[in-house]
């Protein structure tokens, strides 16, 4: 522990980046303190993961119980099924309150310090904070910038918190809208869309790209929409954007070709959730004072070890994670980077390996997926002068989904057809954010399908659909 400095570590923001920067920290022997001027637990705990997750849950209790013809099929006979949209609400709120005390009481528990305030960099090892009683300048060995980011809300878009409303009011679900437009069509639109669908609402979602779910594999996105959007009371605008939303009763969106930029409609609905995307918070962190560039979209430029970068060059004991720099915005992501940063800081070399991370759409059913999608797996293939090839493997040959009455979904397989190595895995069907991990382990340890194949799995789980998946690579 260094005696020149009031800490070894200091981390700016305490969202799940920062909090796992700085037990990682403590572990390494480092004093370490971490500024927070908001809300303990950052967008993942407060507005984002767990309360969505929460909402997800009870609202996923709502369309199983309700959906009489599944329920008949394994001999169950329901009554009516009603729900409190507040007692709902409070189950997520009272999570959320949780998970923050648990998260601030680990902190305290090992000697972190927690400082409430707003946190600039001042110069090399220099940081400042600003609170109702003024400022402070605190000194620190090393700085890991952790500041998260905000939902981003494209131009003619006027948000109100009430009718026109962002992600991070949503988690509230302060009223439900007998009609809802829903725009954009990634994870968080999809996840609203669910709960919304599954707790009575009517949707209008409007992707200005021009195929839903733009950013996921093209095979599972097709049967995402079969399963998750053709059944429900969703209606879709594909190719279009919202170019105004007026906020009000009614709401009012006015529609446009996101190509030509030709007015199309005009729609009135009763809410509008903005769901297209987020942006880094790096505005007014103080990093001119250690000459560091913000890029043009907001992100923190770093290296592999997290160091922060100006024009090319490493910044001197300052590192950003998470969010902020763009590698890969997942609260577990930016976990995963707060302990390589911190394992560099003591000079121990390591960088995360992005193409291991699995990442998942809580839906019901649910998506997930790791490592690369076909297109981009051909395009490296034809780079580096290599063939792929791509399997499927389906739940409705599964007997526990068979057992579940859940047997829509497919694990898809990409691979090396020379080495073998997997180089994704994406899956959508029951229970697949859990499924996807065993393929992010065969990932992160560049494992063949040829010995993947030979691995034996329980009988009868859902795990035997990737078993298939691997046993069709090499048939």
């Amino acid at each position: 522990m260094s005696q020149e400095f009031d800490y070894d570590l200091v981390i700016i923001g305490a969202g799940v980046g920062g909090h796992g920067a700085a037990l990682h920290a403590v572990s390494r022997g480092l004093r370490a303190a971490i500024i927070e001027a908001a809300d303990m637990g950052g967008t993942c705990v407060n507005r984002g993961c767990i309360p969505s997750k929460a909402l997800l849950a009870a609202s996923g209790r709502v369309r199983e119980l309700r959906n009489a013809h599944h329920l008949k099929s394994l001999g169950i006979q329901v009554g009516s099924v009603d729900f409190d949209r507040s007692a709902i609400a409070s189950h997520a709120s009272n999570i959320v309150e949780k998970l923050q005390g648990d998260l601030t009481n680990s902190l305290k528990r090992l000697k972190v310090d927690i400082i409430r305030g707003w946190a600039k960099v001042a110069g090399t090892q220099k940081v400042t904070i600003t609170t109702d009683s003024g400022e402070q300048t605190i000194t620190a060995k090393d700085i890991i910038l952790s500041p998260g980011s905000i939902p981003f809300v494209p131009p003619g878009i006027e948000v109100d918190g009430k009718t026109v409303f962002t992600s991070d009011q949503g988690v509230k679900l302060d009223w439900l809208p007998d009609w809802v437009a829903i725009i954009g069509s990634g994870y968080i639109g999809l996840e609203f869309s669910d709960i919304y669908s599954a707790l009575g609402c009517e949707i209008t979602m409007i992707e200005a790209l021009d195929q839903l779910m733009p950013g996921f594999d093209r095979d599972i996105a097709k049967l995402a929409e079969r399963i998750l959007i053709a059944p429900r009371d969703i209606e879709t605008h594909v190719g279009i954007y919202a170019k105004r939303v007026i906020p009000g009763t009614p709401v009012v969106i006015e529609l446009a070709n996101f190509k030509t930029k030709e007015d199309v409609d005009v729609i009135e609905v009763d809410a509008c959730l903005v769901a297209t995307g987020r942006i880094p918070a790096t505005q007014n962190l103080g990093l001119e004072s250690v000459g560091v560039e913000i890029d043009r979209r907001g992100f923190i430029p770093v290296n592999d070890a997290m160091a922060v970068l100006s024009a090319g060059e490493v910044v001197p004991h300052l590192w950003a994670i998470g969010d902020a720099n763009g590698k890969m915005m997942l609260a577990h992501a930016a976990s995963a980077q707060g302990i390589v940063a911190v394992d560099n800081i003591c000079e121990q070399p390591r960088e995360v390996d992005y193409r291991s991370i699995p990442a998942a759409a809580f839906t019901h059913p649910e998506i997930s997926y790791v490592g690369m999608t076909e297109t981009a797996a051909k395009e490296l293939g034809d780079t580096e002068g290599f063939e792929i090839g791509a399997v499927r493997s389906y739940f409705k040959g599964n007997s526990k989904a068979i057992a579940e009455g859940e047997a829509d979904g497919i694990a898809k397989l990409i691979y090396r057809k020379d080495t073998g190595e997997v180089l994704g895995v994406h899956i959508i069907g029951l229970h697949a954010s859990d499924l996807i991990h065993e393929a992010s382990a065969a990932i992160a340890n560049r494992q063949s399908v040829h010995t993947l194949a030979h691995l034996v799995h329980a009988h009868p789980t859902l795990s035997e659909v990737l078993d298939e998946a691997y046993k069709r690579a090499i048939a």
